[in-house]
């Protein structure tokens, strides 16, 4: 089994059908509509996708019910290989739940020390602000972050609709971040142009981009990428479920990966896309052509990229395939 590793993948977002009609019965939630009749969540476009995104979140009521879905993303992904993830974290959401910040972040923790102890799975925590909820929002998000930490919490992003807003806009909740000591990331390039990623690189001090294909519309954004080492945290079967590019075949993670970009592989929102982490590696094996050499420097590129302790780090490696000392570490904060 191939040891893998993820740095973009949303909590609520991996949340299984099954423990999300669990947790509607256990609440009284309604969840009609929410299904297909083989079972997986019912979306056509973006818009139904994140209405039932927002559906499915909203059965999580209690730091319990986070522990269990954060065990069920973790032991399942390790059993798969996965031996170090990283969850997109929403404050927003926990509200709109009802429950504080701490409570949440403590559920969660709860659920990833549970699949350590039994996987050995390493797991963190990146809060994120919501982009169309507005810089208030965002800043909010981030000094709640800082204000009150937590260990496996390591860094700070920003996430929903790309389209709205200017990356400088929140350039005051990533300063806030950054100066605290937490890793940054930022969604841009997916449903937004090239001129996105470079904004959020001009703007917000960045080390990694989520998703970022569209970089590949501007040969000058890919080299700036090639040439400051920001790593690009690529999720191939969500850009197809979501039409921002047409098949894997044609997928730009192959080019963005020889014009010496650092690329990763991620599942997003894994059960509403039909994927996991393992499914990501085999299809990129399968359309790309890449051998488990090629699989492996991915995974290594993830563990250099991750927002974790440096100890942490060496110990990932090491069960990958022994220190790397070929190569220096990329650059992870400002």
């Amino acid at each position: 089994m191939r040891p893998t590793a993820e740095l973009h993948c949303h909590i609520e977002g991996a949340a299984p059908p099954a423990l999300v009609r669990k947790l509607g019965e256990r609440h009284g939630i309604s969840l009609d509509g929410l299904f297909t009749p083989e079972g997986g969540y019912a979306w056509h476009d973006f818009t139904s996708f994140l209405a039932a995104y927002d559906r499915a979140a909203s059965v999580f009521r209690t730091p319990q019910d986070y522990a269990d879905l954060a065990h069920t993303h973790f032991a399942t992904s390790a059993r798969e290989g996965m031996i170090y993830g990283e969850i997109f974290i929403s404050p927003d959401h926990a509200a709109n739940a009802g429950l504080s910040y701490a409570s949440y972040v403590e559920g969660l923790a709860a659920g990833i020390e549970r699949a350590r102890e039994e996987t050995e799975v390493e797991g963190r925590m990146i809060v994120v602000g919501v982009r169309h909820l507005g810089e208030e929002a965002v800043e909010r998000a981030a000094r709640i972050m800082v204000e009150e930490p937590h260990p496996l919490v390591t860094g700070f992003g920003l996430a929903g609709d790309e389209r709205q807003g200017r990356a400088a806009d929140f350039a005051r909740a990533f300063t806030l971040a950054g100066e605290a000591g937490y890793g940054l990331t930022a969604h841009a390039g997916e449903f937004g142009g090239p001129e996105n990623v470079a904004d959020v690189l001009d703007h917000l001090a960045v080390s990694r981009i989520g998703h970022g294909v569209r970089a590949i519309e501007d040969p000058a954004l890919v080299a700036r990428l090639a040439d400051e080492q920001v790593v690009l945290e690529i999720c191939p079967g969500s850009n197809i479920a979501l039409g921002v590019c047409s098949d894997l075949a044609s997928h730009p993670i192959g080019l963005l990966r020889r014009a010496g970009v650092a690329v990763t592989l991620n599942s997003d929102d894994p059960p509403f896309f039909d994927t996991t982490l393992a499914r990501e590696h085999e299809e990129m094996a399968r359309t790309q052509g890449w051998d488990d050499s090629a699989l492996e420097a991915l995974t290594r590129t993830a563990l250099r990229a991750a927002f974790c302790d440096e100890e942490t780090r060496g110990r990932l490696l090491a069960r990958l395939d022994g220190q790397d000392v070929a190569n220096p570490p990329l650059r992870l904060t400002p």
